[in-house]
């Protein structure tokens, strides 16, 4: 019987892993150091190798003769294990057995020694699926692991694995295997196969995985099924992957850097009618422009016709420009009961973009002649001013408040300050618990809102009212002008830090000023407010007349 490429391949020792290196050297040295915790949790992309993973695991943990961490493949146990048929070591799809009983026979099993291999192992793939009664039961295992168990847990949905569980895991993140790595593995693959094959053919089964090695050998696997006389043609890839011919690509993107509207739309025509998906079609074109980027800053060249060579003296500023309009295109081709409208308004879009109209020669010398005659003003305006003037720090001072758009009610901070000291340890009380369940407030926020008190943290409360200190003075006035403020923190606040005050916002600068003026009063020394006088005494651009003005009292 046939057996598929990605099963027939599939990884049997740590060596052979392709794009997981840091994955395979810490386990294989687990094995080795004779280190092995009780649960392991196996996370990334579908196709990246973490069942494998765990079989290899598995067999390097109970082969007798293993060595250098690595089975040996050769044994009883190593050869049941890779056959699914040793007892000692379960495989559990959780999508299919996710509920609280598959789990709890699981947990009495477990108790069991093993009859056969040093450790019993369980196997359970995709994990995310379990229900909340089935993870509570296997938490309880967890947590009171029997000797010589060891729970192997495999996800492509990390975020849905409960944090308790997180905790007690060893965890080991899957990466995205490399293309250059896919590429590699499939050649040596065709190589093994006696089979003849086109670089371009193994590009585009590569790219095509988008980062999955199991996705790549089955993709080659459906294209091998078309070859004739043994040969991986490109033709056959662009076939089987739907992507599109790097001549029509070409021809295509040739003709929208020559400005050649109907020649872009041509050859779109071309490509739809030879049934060629649309969101695939740009998908493909955002390639080809990523690669033409990558080979004029000095990347490796993977294509080999001449045109492309051509392409190459486009500007930078020009490819990021159609790099921009084609993944704005892109959602819209997706979401498009008319997919093929929006490519031909694309196209037209990347034709037609860089065209800029070219001023008039007598408007360009108009404009010329403008920027002289004001140039010639400013040297006469910068003649007419007093070569020295006096300096006005009172002038200084009222531009640098009046900048400041948002001012706080000092009087409400004085009020909580004083509050604070005629009943300090209330207030040291309130201002931990606002403070302790601040982090845990601000994750609960949506995104505008999180990012709104992002740099912001409570500095002083009572029963009505806490102060929230802002880096930005900016995010302090956008938070006191949302008027739903005090609504959004009030449950948030009842059920988390036990009291709903209302928030006051201040930037953290002048919350060091007032209360360093609070603490200078409390303690008895004179204040200057000289500042403040003058600021509401003398008007904004009236400094000057600062010594002709004074003061009378009633």
């Amino acid at each position: 019987m046939y057996q598929a490429l990605y099963r027939k391949y599939r990884s049997q020792t740590f060596g052979q892993l392709v794009g997981q290196k840091v994955v395979a050297t810490t386990l294989r040295q687990a094995v080795e150091q004779d280190k092995i915790s009780h649960a392991y949790l196996f996370s990334g992309p579908r196709g990246t190798g973490k069942t494998s993973v765990a079989k290899i695991f598995a067999k390097a943990m109970n082969c007798p003769h293993q060595k250098n961490g690595e089975p040996c493949n050769e044994c009883y146990i190593c050869q049941a294990i890779t056959e699914g048929s040793l007892e000692d070591v379960i495989e559990i799809d959780a999508a299919s057995n996710n509920g609280v009983d598959e789990i709890r026979d699981i947990r009495d099993k477990s108790t069991y020694a093993p009859s056969l291999a040093k450790h019993k192992v369980y196997i359970i793939d995709e994990v995310h699926m379990l229900s909340t009664g089935a993870f509570n039961a296997l938490l309880k295992t967890l947590e009171e692991p029997t000797e010589n168990v060891v729970f192997i847990l495999a996800t492509t949905e990390l975020h849905k694995i409960p944090a308790t569980i997180l905790s007690r895991v060893q965890r080991f993140e899957f990466k995205s295997i490399k293309t250059k790595d896919i590429v590699a593995h499939i050649e040596w693959i065709l190589q093994q196969e006696n089979i003849g094959f086109e670089n371009d053919a193994v590009q585009i089964i590569a790219r095509r995985a988008e980062g999955g090695m199991r996705d790549a050998l089955s993709i080659l696997d459906q294209a091998l099924s078309l070859t004739q006389d043994n040969q991986l043609t490109t033709a056959i890839s662009e076939e089987i992957t739907g992507s599109i011919s790097l001549g029509a690509l070409d021809a295509y993107v040739t003709a929208v850097l020559m400005h050649d509207t109907s020649a872009a739309l041509e050859n779109l025509d071309v490509i739809f009618d030879s049934g060629k998906n649309m969101a695939r079609f740009v998908t493909d074109l955002l390639q080809y422009l990523r690669d033409l980027l990558i080979v004029k800053t000095g990347g490796e060249n993977t294509h080999i016709s001449e045109i492309f060579l051509g392409n190459l003296n486009t500007p930078q500023e020009r490819l990021f420009e159609l790099i921009e309009i084609a993944t704005k295109s892109l959602s819209e081709i997706k979401n498009s009961l008319q997919p093929k409208i929006y490519t031909e308004m694309m196209t037209i879009r990347l034709a037609e973009g860089q065209e800029k109209a070219e001023l008039p020669s007598n408007l360009v010398s108009e404009i010329e002649t403008l920027k002289d005659e004001i140039s010639q003003l400013k040297g006469q305006l910068a003649s007419l001013q007093p070569s020295s003037a006096p300096s006005n720090p009172v002038q200084g001072t009222q531009s640098a408040k009046t900048s400041k758009g948002y001012r706080v009610d000092r009087h409400k901070v004085n009020a909580i300050l004083q509050e604070a000291v005629e009943n300090p340890s209330l207030a040291r009380s309130n201002l931990t618990k606002l403070q302790n369940a601040w982090g845990e407030i601000i994750e609960s926020l949506a995104g505008a809102d999180k990012a709104l008190l992002v740099g912001s943290q409570p500095v002083a409360a009572n029963e009505n009212h806490a102060i929230l200190a802002f880096e930005s003075s900016f995010n302090a006035e956008q938070t006191m002008k949302r008027e739903n403020l005090n609504t959004m923190f009030g449950n948030l606040l009842s059920n988390v830090a036990g009291f709903s005050p209302d928030i006051l916002a201040i930037s953290m600068t002048d919350w060091t000023e007032i209360r360093a003026e609070f603490s200078a009063k409390a303690r008895g020394e004179n204040v200057n407010p000289t500042e403040e006088t003058k600021e509401t005494i003398i008007p904004e651009g009236f400094a000057f007349l600062e010594e002709k003005i004074s003061i009378q009292e009633d």
